[in-house]
C-alpha cells in the first residue's frame, strides 16, 4: 500500500448557540471543521480532522510511502520542516495527516483504532465542556442537563474576567451534575487570561467557594514559574498542555513540577498524544486530551494507562460527518467500525453554502490586548 494523494474539505459545526471563552465569542455559533483525506493505491482513504494549511509543504514527506509506518512517518514530517520549526499551523497540519494515517492503519487491519492501539475497553471516561462563556448565567443549567441525563459527573466552565460571576456559574453546573454524584468534578478554565501577579489570589477566591478538581491554563502556556506558583498556592490540580506543540515544550513544566494534569490538544494528532502520555506516565501524572469535533483522540485515550478523562464539547456532530461512537454513561462508547469510525459525506459537505467564524477577530483565537493586565474585574 502506498500513499498517492490527499484532498481537503471544510464542513461546519452548528452549535445552535454562542461558543467561546474569555478571549472571545463566536456569536453565530457556527465554526469551520477542516478535513483532510489521505488517498492510497489500495482504494482506502484515511480521515484526518483539523486545520492543515501547510499541507502542500508537509505532504511530500508522505507521498509514495506506506501509511502503516505511522510513527516513522510522523517523524519524517517533523524532519521535513525542521529548519523553520514545527509550531502552530505546521504542527496542526502534521497532526491532521497523522490522524489520517492512523485511520488507514486500523482500516487495513479491519478493526477499530482502539483495538489497533491495544485497548481492551471501548469506553472512554469523559467530562462535559460546552465552551459556554457566551451564554447568560440562567442558560447554563439547560446546557448541562442533557449531559447529566447521559450520566456525566464532571464538567468544565469557562471564566477569568469576573471571579464572582464565575463562582456562581461553577456552582450552577455543579448542582446540575449532582443528580449523578454527590461530589461532581468541576474544572475551571481561564484560558491564559491571568497574569502571574494575580493568578494565585484569584484562584484562591474561587476555591473558597467551589471545590475545584483542576484549574486550567491560569497563566501563559510557557510560564513555568507562574504555573508552579499556582500549583503551590491552591488545593486543586493545575492542568495545562493543550497549546503545547512537541514534547520539548512540556519538559520545563514537568521538571518544575508545575502541572498536575497533563493535557494535549486533539488537533495535534494521535502520535503526539501517545508520546505526551508516555512522558506524563514517566512522572506518574495523568493525561487528559482536550476536545475537538468527533472526539478523534478517544481511541488513543482508551489505550493509554494514565488516561484520566477526555473533554467532550458537544452532543452533535459537524454537518456531513458520522461517527461510530455514543455519548453515554458519563463518557464516550466507541464502536467497531474500522479506523476512527468516521464517515464523510462529501456530497452533503460539497453542497454547503455556509462558513465558520472560529477565527474571526471577535472569536476566542484572538487574544485581547488587556489579557493578563486587568487590575479589576471586567464583566463580559
Amino acid at each position: 500500500m502506498r500513499i498517492t494523494g490527499y484532498r481537503s474539505l471544510t464542513t461546519v459545526h452548528r452549535w445552535g448557540r454562542p461558543v467561546g471563552d474569555v478571549n472571545g465569542i463566536v456569536a453565530g455559533g457556527v465554526t469551520e471543521v477542516p478535513i483532510v483525506l489521505v488517498e492510497t493505491d489500495a482504494g482506502l482513504t484515511g480521515v484526518g480532522l483539523g486545520a492543515h494549511t501547510d499541507v502542500e509543504r508537509v505532504f511530500p514527506a508522505l507521498d509514495g510511502q506506506d501509511p502503516r509506518a505511522v510513527t516513522a512517518l510522523y517523524d519524517r514530517m517533523l524532519a521535513f520542516v525542521f529548519k523553520s520549526g514545527h509550531n502552530g499551523a505546521t504542527f496542526g497540519t502534521i497532526g491532521a495527516l497523522d490522524m489520517a494515517l492512523w485511520d488507514l492503519k486500523a482500516k487495513l487491519a479491519e478493526e477499530p483504532l482502539w483495538r489497533t492501539l491495544g485497548a481492551t475497553d471501548r469506553f472512554v471516561p469523559g467530562y462535559a465542556s460546552g465552551l459556554e462563556y457566551g451564554l447568560a448565567d440562567d442558560e447554563l443549567a439547560g446546557l448541562y442537563e442533557p449531559w447529566a441525563e447521559r450520566g456525566y459527573t464532571g464538567a468544565k466552565v469557562k471564566g477569568g474576567l469576573d471571579v464572582d460571576r464565575d463562582v456562581k456559574r461553577l456552582a450552577a453546573v455543579r448542582d446540575v451534575l449532582r443528580v449523578n454524584s454527590d461530589q461532581p468534578a468541576i474544572m475551571y478554565d481561564v484560558n491564559e487570561a491571568w497574569g502571574r501577579h494575580q493568578a494565585v489570589r484569584l484562584a484562591r477566591r474561587v476555591e473558597e467557594q467551589v471545590d475545584l478538581t483542576w484549574i486550567e491554563e491560569p497563566v501563559r502556556r510557557w510560564d513555568v514559574a507562574g504555573h508552579r506558583a499556582v500549583v503551590a498556592g491552591i488545593h486543586g490540580a493545575v492542568a495545562t498542555g493543550e497549546n503545547l506543540t512537541g514534547l520539548e515544550q512540556y519538559r520545563q513544566l514537568l521538571d518544575a513540577d508545575a502541572v498536575g494534569v497533563v493535557q494535549a490538544g486533539s488537533v495535534w494528532g494521535i502520535t503526539h498524544f501517545l508520546r505526551v502520555s508516555v512522558l506524563a506516565l514517566g512522572r506518574d501524572l495523568p493525561v487528559s486530551p482536550v476536545a475537538y469535533d468527533v472526539n478523534p483522540l478517544a481511541h488513543a485515550s482508551a489505550a493509554v494507562p494514565n488516561h484520566l478523562v477526555t473533554e467532550v464539547q458537544d452532543l452533535e456532530l459537524p454537518v456531513g460527518l458520522r461517527a461510530d461512537q455514543e455519548i453515554a454513561d458519563g463518557g464516550i462508547v466507541l464502536g467497531d467500525a474500522p479506523g476512527l469510525g468516521i464517515e464523510v459525506d462529501e456530497e452533503v459537505i460539497g453542497a454547503l453554502r455556509e462558513s465558520g467564524e472560529w477565527t474571526t477577530v471577535a472569536g476566542p483565537h484572538v487574544r485581547p490586548a488587556d489579557a493578563g493586565l486587568r487590575l479589576a474585574p471586567r464583566r463580559p
